[in-house]
């Protein structure tokens, strides 16, 4: 079987998640193993780094063993060396980058949300087709280890009719004046592209729709539960974006859902993210890597309250977990290999461009029905 090496420029290379997840989880391990199978050839990734500070790209090269690396941006996208670009620098600087790699003949691939508004990423998209180029968004959350397994236990028609979900995510992110902040001050600026709904939502999209099928309209409600933060040159200032938003979601199917998410809520659940799907034969509850499930026969017959007396009943007993099926695989990694072999074999991919693009669809009809105070429906 013959190599194919695929030289991929990823700008914003030192940022968090692109140095963990994206290098050192996805494309460093890919590499590191020699590639991996797609179609009739082995797909081994090239990463050429590209940031703003020579020293820390520097660093992170030193880390990987890669020995492209530089701060001209101009300079990687002329490099026919290098077909593939990757963006997971600021948000706000993305559609800028974007359209610059389309108009170097570059095939694209783009952390969320992929674009600021629907209007510019059907523009970025009719640019890239008009050039016949491939392009993909990363959506990973549906390749969790507890997604994965719900997945499994809906294609199995376990629930049989799904009949309504909860989403529930969030966590509580200091101010950075009571103790140091856990999230980048650009998240909760308007300018530098923040907003939980425009940050999270995009996720919830692709998560529900590719679990459940498509959504058909959506009531929002956004707000800003800490108005004022620190950031990271320790200067006061005004968060102009929502940080806390929940949506009631109809689906094509009829079915309604709830989407809880916040970051300023205090957690006590199971997990950080989860999701419950209940269904005529049974309820799922799935996590970042758990998931259970509830039967007919293992659920309890509740009748009422019991306001006298305290019945001291554990309601999370009478669930069964389901085990993993196959390897575990890095959410991220897999969505660079379904991409790579698009890239290599023409295999299908469903995380394209116009999918990231339906990511900002679904956040605009949440913020357009938070201003319009109505339900909106999500446009396809």
């Amino acid at each position: 079987m013959s190599t194919q090496t695929i030289g991929i420029i990823v700008n914003g290379a030192t940022g968090r998640i692109c140095s963990t997840q994206h290098l050192k989880n996805s494309l460093v391990a890919i590499r590191d193993e020699g590639g991996f199978a797609a179609g009739e050839k082995r797909a081994l990734p090239r990463p050429m780094l590209v940031g703003r500070t020579a020293a820390r790209l520097a660093e992170v090269a030193r880390t990987y063993a890669i020995p492209d690396w530089t701060t001209d941006l101009d300079a990687a996208l002329a490099d026919p060396a290098f077909p593939v670009f990757f963006d997971a620098a600021a948000t706000g600087q993305r559609l800028a980058v974007l359209n610059k790699a389309v108009a170097a003949g570059k095939h694209i691939y783009s952390e969320k949300p992929v674009v600021p508004s629907v209007a510019e990423g059907r523009a970025l998209l009719a640019a890239a087709q008009a050039r016949g180029l491939k392009h993909g968004a990363v959506e990973d959350k549906l390749y969790l280890p507890g997604f994965r397994k719900l997945a499994r236990v809906l294609s199995q028609g376990a629930l049989g009719r799904i009949v309504s979900f909860r989403l529930d995510f969030g966590w509580w992110v200091f101010d950075g004046i009571e103790a140091p902040t856990q999230r980048p001050s650009w998240n909760y600026r308007r300018a530098t592209g923040g907003g939980l709904v425009l940050d999270m939502f995009p996720h919830w999209r692709y998560v529900i729709e590719g679990l459940l099928g498509p959504i058909r309209r959506v009531a929002a409600a956004t707000s800003t539960a800490v108005p004022a933060r620190v950031d990271e040159r320790g200067e006061r200032y005004q968060v102009d974006v929502d940080d806390t938003a929940s949506a009631l979601v109809e689906l094509q199917s009829g079915a309604f859902g709830t989407i809880l998410s916040s970051w300023a809520t205090r957690v006590r659940r199971d997990d950080l993210l989860l999701l419950q799907i209940d269904g005529s034969d049974g309820t799922a509850i799935a996590g970042l890597h758990r998931c259970r499930v509830q039967t007919k026969a293992q659920t309890p017959p509740v009748a009422n309250f019991l306001l006298d007396r305290d019945p001291d009943v554990d309601y999370r007993a009478g669930w069964s977990e389901i085990e993993a099926e196959g390897p575990r695989v890095n959410s991220y990694r897999a969505g660079w290999e379904k991409f790579l072999r698009h890239l290599v074999a023409g295999a299908p991919l469903d995380s394209d461009l116009a999918a990231g693009i339906r990511d900002v669809a679904f956040a605009e009809a949440c913020y357009r029905s938070m201003a319009e105070r109505r339900w909106v429906e999500v446009e396809t």
